[in-house]
């Protein structure tokens, strides 16, 4: 595992992979979560827009920490590290779960 520094992490993020820094704890790592567009059909949107509104998500970073995903914002001492890596490659993950026949 090679260290990268922020940059480089977000490069690898963009080319989903999950990345984390060696100073965070083993189960905390983050992603790049690609905008989207969806109809909203479902609660807590539909207490703020009316069902069938069109709404657009813009690109941004998750935190994945003790199972839950949250919206994450980088800290100075984050962008300046030199200790991120790779955690998990999504493309060749999903690449073998079809090659062995897994779906998912």
């Amino acid at each position: 595992m090679d260290d990268l520094n922020f940059s480089e992490a977000l490069t690898e993020m963009k080319a989903r992979k999950t990345v984390t820094r060696r100073a965070w704890n083993p189960d905390e790592f983050i992603y790049y979560v690609e905008g989207s567009r969806f109809v909203v059909n479902r609660k807590p949107l539909v207490w703020i827009h009316p069902e069938g509104t069109e709404v657009t998500y813009r690109p941004h970073i998750d935190l994945w920490s003790g199972g839950v995903a949250s919206v994450w914002s980088a800290s100075q001492a984050d962008i300046l590290s030199n200790d991120w890596y790779v955690v998990r490659d999504l493309i060749e993950e999903q690449a073998e779960k079809h090659r062995s026949g897994q779906n998912g």
